[in-house]
């Protein structure tokens, strides 16, 4: 195969999104080694990608961020052996010494450098999540259609607005989320707002 024939026939574009075939690999990379216009070619695909990636990318909520990084934690967590903590479920009785175990732990501790919101997974099943979550600023207006959110204020302070309820929490405060009820968090304290976080399916 020529050099114009492999730069017409797709191949370069389905190496960029590594979709070749070991057989269609090896001509690519061959090609690429022995000739410079074939290693241009695959770096204006790559660069067309990226722009064309970046225009039509849908945002992702911080919340939503978060919590897809601390889930691929908890999950290599669990990979490389680490049996599941049993932590108690959240109720206005509960004490933030009822967590000390997760929040000594060396792993579970607030990183220097995070955007807006930070997550550490205790345990999570099909029932319940719970996780140790550091706020800078606050979280955005969410409604919960199945499942109920709990907070237990660990360190900082924040206020929780419940439909048109305005609840100010600091530390050792309990707060349970309604289903169905629009809420969001705006932290009040200087320092972030550390919270034990727990979800259960409704």
């Amino acid at each position: 195969m020529s050099i114009d024939q492999i730069i017409s026939s797709g191949l370069l574009e389905l190496y960029v999104m590594g979709d070749l075939s070991p057989a269609e690999l090896a001509i690519v990379e061959k090609a690429m080694e022995e000739d410079e216009s074939v290693r241009n070619e695959v770096l204006k695909i790559e660069k067309t990608l990226e722009a064309y990636a970046f225009k039509y990318a849908v945002p992702v909520a911080p919340s939503a961020q978060a919590m897809l990084l601390a889930t691929v934690n908890f999950t290599d967590r669990l990979k490389n052996g680490e049996v599941p903590g049993n932590p108690p479920t959240l109720n206005p009785q509960s004490k933030i010494t009822d967590f000390s175990q997760w929040l000594e732990r060396a792993d579970m501790q607030e990183p220097e450098e995070y955007d807006s919101m930070y997550g550490r997974i205790i345990n999570s099943d099909e029932v319940q999540t719970t996780m140790i979550i550091w706020l800078k600023e606050g979280a955005p207006d969410e409604t919960h259609t199945d499942e109920f959110e709990k907070f237990l204020i660990v360190e900082g302070s924040c206020d929780i607005t419940i439909g048109e309820d305005v609840h100010s929490l600091k530390s050792g405060n309990f707060l349970s989320i309604p289903l169905f009820v629009n809420h969001n968090v705006v932290v009040t304290s200087e320092v972030s707002c550390k919270i034990i976080l727990q979800r259960t399916a409704a």
